[in-house]
């Protein structure tokens, strides 16, 4: 019953970038199926790691390489993974100049202390051999440069389930950009990236809205007390409309149901089982 399901954050040039959209829904398909390939000998928890570093390493994408830049000039990523089975979840928040935050992440599992963050999270990933990395490409910094302020709704994440039922979920981001310095996403949150044996689940959009909706936490708590997935979504989801919560989210349960829902399309997404392939259109 493997399955896993990826997301790449919004896509606001949809209907204005019709290349940069095939480029998305190609690479989105490519590493959603070498990572399930992968999930075939490895656990979930090595497979959305594994995952979510493909997505970090490609700039298409708004986390590792092509991360935001911060309104000092400066880029500040953060990442989290959680175990379904141990219950236990590691992250950075705000880390600099390293090429994969989630391998950090994963690094910190086996920590007492599993969530660290800015120059801490920085000097713990070089103590364990991860070298000074620029994940600034030109197009961030042009932006920066001009103050063209994005729509700040990029992260991306992976959430699986391996031979043997054990669901695992990770999720990296490079910020929404320009933000004040030192300004925590929900991406190494409970409320952007949780599971446990029932579900796993990982976010996009907004991380003030995520945050204020407890997105993930809520979902999956959802699910263990008896709801479908479809059920925990749209109970969820009606609660982020009195603020208008910008967010989308992707999941997987422990009957090997996937499900995706976003409050404001269109979040890119792909999921594969070994036979079926569904990729954001």
């Amino acid at each position: 019953m493997t399955k896993i399901i990826i997301h790449g954050g919004f896509f606001s040039e949809s209907s204005t970038n019709l290349e940069t959209k095939i480029a998305k829904q190609n690479a989105l398909l490519h590493i959603v199926k070498d990572s399930y390939q992968y999930l075939q000998s490895h656990s979930a928890l090595e497979a959305v790691v594994y995952a979510v570093s493909l997505l970090e390493d490609d700039a298409l994408f708004n986390a590792g390489i092509g991360s935001q830049i911060q309104s000092d000039g400066k880029i500040r990523m953060s990442a989290a993974l959680m175990d379904g089975v141990s219950m236990k979840m590691s992250g950075v928040i705000n880390i600099e100049e390293v090429k994969n935050p989630i391998q950090v992440a994963s690094i910190l599992m086996k920590e007492d202390d599993r969530i660290i963050g800015g120059e801490g999270a920085t000097n713990y990933a070089r103590k364990h051999g991860f070298d000074v990395f620029s994940t600034e490409i030109p197009q961030r910094r042009a932006e920066y440069e001009a103050k063209l302020e994005a729509i700040g709704t990029g992260t991306v994440g992976c959430v699986a389930i391996d031979a043997e039922g054990r669901i695992a979920v990770a999720t990296s981001t490079g910020g929404k950009g320009f933000e004040i310095p030192g300004r925590i996403s929900d991406s190494a949150t409970v409320a952007g990236n949780y599971a446990n044996e029932f579900c796993g689940v990982s976010l996009t959009g907004v991380g003030e809205d995520i945050v204020s909706g407890a997105i993930a936490a809520k979902i999956v708590t959802r699910v263990t007390d008896g709801m479908t997935l479809e059920q925990a979504f749209d109970k969820t989801f009606q609660e982020l409309k009195p603020f208008d919560g910008f967010a989308g989210a992707i999941a997987i349960d422990n009957k090997g149901n996937m499900f995706h829902q976003d409050s404001h399309p269109s979040m890119v997404y792909a999921s594969f089982d070994g036979e079926n392939e569904e990729v954001f259109q």
